[in-house]
């Protein structure tokens, strides 16, 4: 008993020189996740789609940004080649880039259903086949793929977003069976609404009857999004494979 005690202290929540690639990096919820990554001791690479803002003009020896298209896929391919070349090893991926669009199914154009699924579903597929090659030659990895509390059950007017968020759900189900036998890990988090820029872009209005609805009383900060991200990366997740945590304030209870 002593051991087994011994050994859960020892595996408490740490990224201490691990290596993660954060897609979505430059803003919201992908960028918390990449500060609270640094924070706890990893090694980032960071991509998004353009550089900008003062976190990204001082990211420090210990992080790269890496400018990076998620529904391309020779680019998903070059950020593991720079990520090995900069850091040899990669441990921890998380598909946080994504897009939304709000609408119901007969408003829902092709264009509007192709640009979400290439981002949100192609994009969490090409990352996720990317570093399989990487992971089971270290015989260890951890994948958190970034879904929605929106892809729970249905909610009105999310017809395409949510379409794109349940098929990460099931990709994630899926790689977590076929990968197993590698050791390596996939998890996604359901966040709820959350204080970022695009929420912050709605009417107040609607800010303010989107809170009313969470029993709570308010939005997630995205920092709060970010340590469940961190928790699931870690080796105190170690034996969490295939789960899906929920992080929205009992919203969906």
């Amino acid at each position: 008993m002593q051991a087994i005690f011994e050994e859960s202290r020892s595996t408490r929540p740490s990224l201490e020189g691990k290596v993660a690639i954060v897609t979505g990096a430059n803003g919201g919820i992908g960028s918390a996740i990449a500060q609270q990554f640094l924070a706890d001791g990893a090694l980032v690479v960071l991509t998004d789609l353009a550089q900008s803002g003062e976190q990204l003009s001082s990211l420090g020896k210990r992080a790269i940004f890496l400018e990076h298209d998620v529904s391309q896929e020779q680019a998903r391919s070059e950020v593991v080649e720079r990520a090995l070349s900069r850091f040899r090893k990669i441990d921890v991926l998380v598909n946080a880039a994504g897009i939304h669009r709000h609408g119901v199914m007969t408003d829902t154009t092709v264009a509007s259903m192709e640009a979400l699924f290439r981002v949100n579903q192609l994009g969490t597929f090409l990352g996720m086949r990317a570093v399989v090659d990487a992971f089971a030659s270290n015989r260890h990895g951890a994948i958190v793929n970034i879904s929605s509390c929106l892809a729970t059950r249905g909610v009105p007017g999310q017809f395409a977003y949510a379409a794109s968020k349940w098929a990460v759900r099931g990709m994630t189900k899926n790689a977590a069976l076929e990968l197993a036998s590698l050791n390596i890990r996939v998890n996604a988090v359901m966040p709820g609404p959350t204080d970022t820029p695009m929420f912050r872009g709605l009417p107040e209005a609607d800010q303010s009857a989107i809170a009313a609805m969470i029993p709570f009383g308010r939005v997630a900060r995205p920092d709060e999004i970010a340590a469940a991200v961190a928790f699931l990366s870690s080796d105190a997740a170690g034996y969490i494979s295939g789960a899906e945590l929920e992080v929205d304030g009992a919203v969906f209870a």
